[in-house]
């Protein structure tokens, strides 16, 4: 009789085989589900959301949503930044702290009127007015201030290295001497004079990241009507640029 009973419980046993390749065909429709939707809808947070809460169902880890090429690599980042965004903000935050060391600088040497800082959308900007480096309608700089351009220079000693551009400008009065003809001529060469004194200041400066140009009187930041305007307008500009441009505009406009 026991080995009756043993032969029937043999019979009414399932065999449940089938479940493994249904589970496995209905995860399959559940992605392309998943796919099709994503497909439909650019709304990154909703896809977001829909694949962490799949990745935990099926398991536990990270969704297999999260590494598709159907995600623009310009999406946000968690924090809501894309990777360029987060370039940019870092290498601003690069260039705010050359500002405070420069701005120190500035300080410790008492050179608030003739020397100034600001950000701009190329880059730290350095402001020097004329009559602290130069005699009027002279390109050399002063002996007494070659001093400050050596201090400088160390602090222009930058890692990484960035690009610099130094920029002459002078006011409106016209320029006709045997040394130079025109302002063109006097704002290049005091731009030229003092990259010189930066390069020849510090030997650890890689002269190829600088360059020097002249505008003349045709880039005024003041009114040339006065003699406070002019003043203003006769200037030697340090510019240290950004590495990574702002590009946060272009990117929200491609994400919208």
């Amino acid at each position: 009789m026991a080995k009756k009973n043993k032969k029937n419980a043999k019979k009414t046993e399932i065999n449940d085989s089938w479940l493994l390749p249904y589970s496995d065909l209905m995860t399959l429709l559940l992605a392309l589900f998943i796919v099709l939707f994503a497909s439909s809808t650019i709304d990154q947070e909703k896809l977001e959301k829909m694949s962490q809460v799949f990745s935990e169902i099926f398991s536990g880890g990270v969704g297999f949503m999260h590494d598709t090429s159907m995600v623009d690599s310009r999406e946000p980042m968690p924090g809501g930044i894309t990777p360029e965004q987060k370039a940019y903000l870092a290498d601003q935050a690069q260039l705010k702290q050359i500002q405070k060391d420069i701005d120190g600088f500035i300080a410790v040497n008492e050179l608030e009127d003739t020397f100034s800082t600001k950000m701009t959308n190329e880059g730290l900007l350095l402001t020097i007015r004329d009559s602290i480096l130069f005699d009027p309608g002279k390109a050399d700089i002063k002996p007494e201030n070659i001093p400050i351009a050596q201090k400088l220079s160390r602090i222009l000693d930058l890692d990484p290295p960035r690009y610099i551009v130094v920029t002459g400008h002078t006011d409106n009065v016209p320029q006709n001497t045997p040394e130079f003809r025109s302002n063109w001529e006097l704002s290049v060469m005091r731009a030229v004079n003092f990259l010189k004194l930066l390069i020849d200041s510090n030997p650890d400066l890689d002269p190829k990241y600088f360059s020097a140009k002249g505008y003349g009187e045709y880039n005024p930041i003041a009114s040339n009507d006065t003699a406070e305007g002019r003043a203003q307008n006769r200037r030697v500009e340090v510019l240290i640029q950004q590495t990574v441009k702002d590009n946060t505009e272009s990117s929200r406009t491609t994400s919208e």
